[in-house]
Formats: structure tokens, C-alpha cells, sequence
């Protein structure tokens, strides 16, 4: 958790910018509709796709569809509505906002640690040479034991406050390794082993073992903590002790995308409720996301956002608006969502594609984008400079699918395909 997330290798031109010498953006040939259509309608009949299969393909310059397979259709997004999460997030909040952990006071001798919403808050050691930390839990306790002998108090009672999120805790699909219960108060993602992403173990109540790791940390710091910590409301007049802050909204954007972080996504669109007044449940999230992409002008006809991860198959989207959040975030005049961009995982180097496109050579490198699975569900929708040097951005979805590799291999197949094309 405190590396950031890894950023693209330098082998594609600047998005957005000049290609091979042009004299300005947008200046390299623009695809035609049937070239595109040559080149990408045989590919989505494969048989490996499901009965429905959906595309989209847009011209960042000119800001206009250059192909599309029923992209209006709304679809089962998977992983890929966290493009939305993340578009919707960097919206209500700008990319430089930070999540904070804090300990106020709750009587003469007691304190309670309040949560955020923060899932990167971590309980391990600093790792050395990494240039930014996230927020650490020793930090916090550092800090807070410090406030406390300033006050000549070494034993306290302590309460833990969750109050920031509403509603149920437990995502639909149950506990499960692919995501914690969703509360504003945990360390490392609640996660029982020492992994930093993907599947792991989860501990069943985060926020009470997070309170606990804080008791025996004030206690190595001198602060003896009387009895268990327990669930508590903080006081409306607070004074604070202490506080730690998240990496900026930009990298925790960054590492939901190349790592497809469940828990990571779910915060953020809690914090996208909290900005906008909303309760931080997975109901007033999802309304909250919702909100913002209308705001933004984006396609949501049959748009269906029931949380913030693409865990719950209820979720709903159409290409379109895959293809026009990335358009969104890929266009100069939206600096605040360049996160999107810089977070999608590239083809055979990070993240989720990294073991994906390695015998396909125009693909590997060039294709940047968000991966999308659950069984028999399969997306993918991302950047990729064509072989002209234009700069696209793309969405395919397919239901149905029955051979799960067979379905992600057409997918990047699809692709490359663009990658390669001049498409005239």
C-alpha cells in the first residue's frame, strides 16, 4: 500500500498530443467509420464473445464516434464501472483532495479515532525510498501519544467512530476475498495476510481491529489504554489531537484502476455521497455518482450504478458512456480526470493486463486500459494510438460468455486491432 501505483512506460506519444511530427493536435489521419468497420466487425463475431457484445470507438480530437456495435445498449459493466467511480469522484472532489484519519478528544480522559474513509491507512512499517507514504496508523499514534503527555494524560479509554458511512457494511455478493466490509475506519484493506492488491482474506470487523492495532501502538508509545476499545459517536464540538492524511484523490484514482481495487473504489464513492451531501451507504453512492456524470453531460440512458466497484451484476452501463468518460478524461480541457488515463493498467506491463497481450505484439505497450470480469461477463475500455498516430479511445463489452479466457483474448484482440489500424 505505499507504493503508488505504476505509471505507463514511456512507449506511446504524449495522449492528447502531437504524433510523429504533426504540426498540432490532431493533425495524423482520422480513422474512417469503414475502415474501422473492416477492421473490427469480423473480430466481434467471434464465437468466444457472448450473445450480447457491445462497442465503441471515439476519436479523441474530433470528439466523435468512429465506430460503434450497439453502444447504446446498456450492459453488465464489471470491473469497468470504475471509470465511473473514479470520473464521478475526481469531480465532486478534484484530484488533490486527501482522506483523513483523526483522534479527538471525548472527555477529560477519553479519545475516540475516527475514520475517514481511508482504506489505504495502513498499520505497517514505512517502506524506505518510497517518495510518498499513505496515511499510517504508527504516524497517527505517534502523534496522538505526543498530544496526550503534552496534557499530562497516560491512560485514556478509547472509542472508535464509523458513523462517516451508513447503511449495510457487507457488499451484496456477501463476504468475499475480492473486497472487505465496507466501513470508513480500516488498515491495509482489511486484508489478513501481508498482500498490497488483488484476492486476499478479510478481517470480518476492520474497524474494531483497527482501533485495537491503535491501543497496543499508543501502549508501545507509553499510553495506557484502560479496558477494549469501543464503538463510539466523536463529540460535535471536537477538539483534534491528531490526524493523518491519505495520498491525494489523483493516486488512490491511480491505484483503483491498474489494480482494480474493490475497496479503494467503494471509498471513493462513499466520498463522492459525502461531498455532495449524501449518506455514504451503497444507495446515496451510487445516486451520488449518478449525479456527477449527469452533471458532466454524459450518455446514462439504462446507466444502473448499485456501488462503486462493479462487484453487483445489477450494475449498468452502455459503451458509450465508457468511451465518453475516457473521452472526458482524455481531453486537455479536463486536467482534474487525468488520473483516469494515467491509471489504466497497460498491456502487458501493469497491473491487470500485465499478464495479458504478451504474444501480441501491437497490442503490448499500446493499449492502455480498464478490465472488466465477473463469470460470464467481459470488458474492456481504455486509450490506444492507432497506427496513424491518432489518439482513441475505446469500450467492448460481452454477456454471456462461457470460456472466460477465450472471451479476454477477443476483447484484446479487438483492441489491437485499433492499435494497428489506419483504418481509411
Amino acid at each position: 500500500l505505499d507504493r503508488p501505483a505504476p505509471s505507463a512506460p514511456p512507449v506511446l506519444p504524449a495522449l492528447g498530443g502531437p504524433a510523429h511530427g504533426a504540426a498540432g493536435r490532431g493533425a495524423a489521419p482520422v480513422p474512417t467509420n469503414e475502415g474501422l468497420a473492416d477492421a473490427l466487425a469480423p473480430l466481434l463475431k467471434d464465437p468466444a464473445l457472448g450473445p450480447l457484445r457491445t462497442a465503441s470507438v471515439l476519436d479523441v480530437a474530433a470528439g466523435r464516434e468512429v465506430f460503434g456495435a450497439g453502444q447504446d445498449k446498456a450492459a453488465t459493466p464489471a470491473s469497468t464501472v470504475k471509470l465511473a467511480t473514479a470520473v464521478a469522484a475526481l469531480s465532486a472532489l478534484g484530484p488533490d483532495h486527501r482522506i483523513n484519519t483523526t483522534v479527538v478528544m471525548a472527555g477529560k480522559d477519553r479519545i475516540v479515532l475516527v475514520g475517514g474513509g481511508d482504506p489505504t491507512l495502513t498499520a505497517r512499517a514505512p517502506r524506505h525510498g518510497a517518495e510518498e507514504q499513505p496515511a499510517n496508523l504508527r504516524t497517527l499514534a505517534d502523534a496522538t501519544a505526543r498530544a496526550l503527555k503534552q496534557r499530562h494524560l497516560s491512560k485514556i479509554s478509547l472509542g472508535y467512530d464509523t458513523s462517516a458511512y451508513s447503511g449495510p457494511v457487507m457488499h451484496p455478493i456477501g463476504p468475499n476475498e475480492n473486497i472487505a466490509p465496507v466501513t470508513p475506519l480500516m488498515t491495509d484493506e482489511a486484508r489478513l495476510d501481508d498482500t498490497e492488491h488483488g484476492t486476499a482474506p478479510r478481517d470480518a470487523d476492520p474497524a474494531r481491529t483497527a482501533a485495537r492495532t491503535f491501543a497496543d501502538l499508543l501502549h508501545e508509545r507509553g499510553i495506557t489504554v484502560d479496558g477494549d476499545p469501543t464503538g463510539a459517536k466523536a463529540p460535535k464540538k471536537q477538539e483534534r489531537l491528531a490526524a493523518v492524511h491519505s495520498l491525494p484523490l489523483s493516486a488512490l484514482v491511480e491505484r483503483m484502476l491498474t489494480y482494480s481495487d474493490n475497496d479503494i473504489a467503494e471509498a471513493l464513492a462513499r466520498q463522492t455521497a459525502l461531498a455532495s451531501r449524501r449518506s455514504a451507504s451503497f444507495a446515496g453512492a451510487g445516486k451520488a455518482v449518478r449525479t456527477a456524470l449527469e452533471r458532466a453531460h454524459l450518455p446514462l440512458a439504462g446507466a444502473v450504478f448499485e456501488d462503486g466497484s462493479g462487484l453487483d451484476r445489477d450494475d449498468k452501463v452502455s459503451a458509450a458512456l465508457l468511451s465518453r468518460l475516457l473521452l472526458q478524461a482524455s481531453d486537455p480541457e479536463y486536467p482534474a480526470l487525468r488520473p483516469v488515463v494515467t491509471g489504466l493498467p497497460v498491456a502487458a506491463f501493469t497491473g491487470t493486463l500485465s499478464n495479458r497481450y504478451t504474444g501480441q505484439s501491437t497490442g503490448a505497450g499500446a493499449v492502455r486500459a480498464k478490465t472488466g470480469t465477473l463469470t460470464g461477463v467481459n470488458t474492456l475500455a481504455g486509450t490506444v494510438v492507432d497506427a496513424d498516430g491518432r489518439l482513441l479511445v475505446f469500450s467492448f463489452m460481452t454477456t454471456g460468455t462461457t470460456d472466460p479466457q477465450g472471451a479476454q483474448q477477443a476483447l484484446d484482440k479487438l483492441a489491437s486491432a485499433v492499435a494497428n489500424c489506419g483504418c481509411r
